[in-house]
């Protein structure tokens, strides 16, 4: 089986997590700068991990609805599929990640500060251990 590198695109900062070679786990790998250079620093990333899939979340609204952050990615995701025309880019449901993520590390007593770097990298992990879970149900 071959991994998933998610993304959690933001404006400032990308986070970035990869399943484990079974498909089971997901692992916060890297925060990117959100600026120009970050599909270089991505291409790195590609070429260690070797995955098969790109999962993008896709930041709906709270009612499904696509605002213009949901446009923005889904654009992000049609560059990054012309730029790794091997793997399959695939847009993944993100509602709620981000704020998910905050919580677990409040929860877990990380500092404001220690926050505002790690968030990105838990919510890509989030994301993509839900569709790792949602995969695993489809087989059973």
């Amino acid at each position: 089986m071959k991994r998933i590198l998610a993304l959690d695109i933001g404006t400032v900062r990308i986070g970035v997590a990869v399943s484990d070679p079974l498909g089971v786990f997901a692992r916060g790998v890297a925060v990117l700068n959100a600026g120009k250079g970050w599909m270089d620093e991505l291409d790195g990333l590609v070429k260690e991990y070797g995955p098969g899939i790109l999962l993008v979340g896709h930041p709906l609204r709270t009612d499904g609805s696509r605002g213009p952050e949901a446009l923005k990615v889904e654009a992000v995701a049609e560059e990054l599929a012309a730029r790794y025309p091997d793997l399959e880019v695939e847009l993944y449901d993100e509602r709620f990640s981000t704020a998910i993520a905050n919580r677990a590390l409040i929860e877990g007593d990380v500092s404001r500060k220690n926050r505002k770097g790690k968030v990105d990298k838990v919510a890509a992990a989030l994301i993509l251990q839900s569709r790792l879970e949602r995969g695993r149900g489809a087989e059973n």
